[in-house]
């Protein structure tokens, strides 16, 4: 997939995957992995970017499987964010589809 595909769709991916449940970073990687190709280094810098925006709080937790974990999670400003985003999206989406399948 093309970097610049990514990159206008990386924000929404990370806030969907934290609407489903509060994570921690390196879960938010894994779970990314099985649908798109990212690194740590792409997606820890949007984190502390939506963090810092107001979007999501953290919290850190212990865990019986090592070192205690800083988990994210949507503040009421971020779910109203993630939805606005999400509807503009699926409008996009399918817009560019119609357009794709009316030139084929």
């Amino acid at each position: 997939m093309q970097t610049q595909f990514k990159k206008g769709v990386l924000d929404i991916c990370v806030m969907a995957l934290i609407a489903k449940k509060d994570m921690y970073g390196y879960e938010i990687v894994s779970e990314l992995l099985s649908y798109i190709d990212v690194t740590e280094s792409t997606v820890y810098p949007i984190l502390r970017r939506l963090t810092k925006e107001g979007f999501f709080t953290t919290y850190i937790q212990e865990s019986s499987e090592g070192p205690a974990r800083k988990y994210y999670q949507l503040t009421q400003e971020g779910i109203a964010h993630y939805q606005a985003v999400a509807t503009e999206w699926q409008a996009f989406t399918v817009a560019v589809q119609k357009l794709l399948q009316e030139v084929q």
